[in-house]
């Protein structure tokens, strides 16, 4: 493959609003992947009633699922989808192989979800997202209102399988259920130091042998929720909305987005609180009408974020905000894998030990102010660098040459 007149998007070819957007999601994913961090999410409910802030704790729990749980994934994968139309389109203007290209990018990026996922954190994302990538080509010649229906298809067949799944009796994750425990027990970790493993980890090798288990609890989350048809589905919507260009030109969609917006927050939000009245109660009317609750919430409210956004971007395009969040945004990559190693700093016994010792509204503070830490660390280094520092390596190792990371530097 020719590479010689390829190169990634240059910052003059950028879109703030999409790193704003990512910017954005960065700040939800941390809140939502955070509780886990701190181990919060571990404690049975005689511990978690037990801390000094449980009753703040319960209601900050309604409202992380009313409006973090899910949207901001949501977000994420969308945006996913809208990056490969780019990376199609950029490569096929400059006469390259757009596809090898983007193969690449998910073969590395797939290493790096699977490093992120065995050695630092068992809740990637990553690897499932470079996976499912792949398959996105498969859908390039597909008609606009066909990868609406492929998207909506691929969405709603969750329901579909959670009612299958419970009217046969079956548990499809069974096999990775089993492994876990079979890991679990080969390390001593039981349901009594569960939720404290990670905090008197004394070293690496203990956090390792916690990640090993985890790895395959991710499995089990992945197959009982369904995750790879939901994260493609919204892959397809975001390459719908990537091939169009409607990020390029939003002044003339004000009308679509303002109808998106009313819309999502009329029937999502509503369907939110009802979302997390279930989550909270243990999913009391069955997985697949949680699943169904799930769908017809989530997809709308995130949504709505997505074109709130980009409608008070356009009658506020001078404001500072838009900088903050697309610093953060457009170092990605390296802020959500830096999240996960600030957080084993800060909860993980073989860092200050924090876990297992803070509720929950503690645990949401110290995750904004981490985030707060991103936007300050990314604008300062986004002075000096062209790219993150992963971004750099993966797109060095996408495109097979080296790139100046360095501003202004001549060549």
């Amino acid at each position: 493959m020719n590479t010689e007149n390829i190169a990634p998007v240059k910052s003059s070819e950028r879109y703030v609003i999409l790193d704003a957007l990512r910017g954005f999601a960065i700040l939800g994913i941390c809140m939502a992947n955070y509780p886990e961090f701190s181990l919060y999410t571990f404690q049975s409910s005689e511990t978690i009633k037990a801390m000094p802030t449980s009753g703040i704790d319960h209601v900050l729990r309604y409202l992380l699922y009313i409006f973090v749980d899910g949207k901001f994934y949501t977000l994420f994968s969308l945006l996913f989808g809208i990056g490969f139309s780019i990376i199609i389109a950029n490569a096929a203007r400059k006469g390259a192989n757009g596809f090898q290209i983007f193969y690449r990018r998910m073969a590395v990026l797939t290493v790096i979800g699977f490093l992120h996922l065995m050695f630092i954190w068992s809740g990637d994302i990553l690897m499932l997202y470079a996976l499912l990538g792949m398959l996105l080509p498969l859908f390039r010649n597909v008609s606009d209102r066909g990868l609406l229906k492929v998207s909506v298809f691929f969405l709603l067949i969750p329901v579909v399988i959670d009612a299958l799944t419970a009217f046969f009796g079956i548990r499809l994750s069974a096999p990775a259920v089993r492994a876990q425990w079979h890991y679990c027990n080969l390390y001593g970790i039981t349901e009594e130091n569960f939720g404290y493993w990670l905090r008197d980890a004394g070293s690496y090798k203990e956090v390792f042998q916690f990640l090993v288990q985890g790895a395959l609890v991710r499995v089990q989350e992945f197959v009982d929720g369904n995750r790879y048809f939901k994260v493609f589905g919204l892959f397809i919507l975001g390459f719908y909305i990537g091939r169009n260009r409607m990020y390029a030109g939003l002044e003339t969609r004000i009308g679509l987005l303002k109808t998106i917006t009313r819309l999502g927050f009329l029937i999502g939000l509503p369907l939110s609180l009802l979302y997390a009245w279930s989550s909270m109660n243990g999913h009391p009317w069955g997985n697949a009408m949680h699943t169904l609750i799930y769908t017809i919430s989530v997809y709308p409210l995130g949504l709505a974020y997505l074109c709130g956004i980009c409608l008070f971007y356009l009658r506020r395009k001078e404001a500072k905000l838009w900088s903050c969040l697309a610093a953060p945004g457009r170092m990605a990559l390296t802020n959500y894998i830096g999240q996960s190693v600030i957080g084993m700093f800060l909860f993980y016994g073989i860092g200050l030990g924090w876990g297992a010792n803070v509720g929950l509204i503690q645990t949401e503070v110290i995750a904004f102010l981490v985030y707060i830490f991103q936007i300050l660390f990314s604008r300062l280094w986004l002075f000096g660098f062209r790219f993150g520092l992963l971004e750099w390596i993966w797109r060095m190792l996408t495109y097979g040459k080296k790139f100046e990371i360095r501003n202004n530097v001549r060549a």
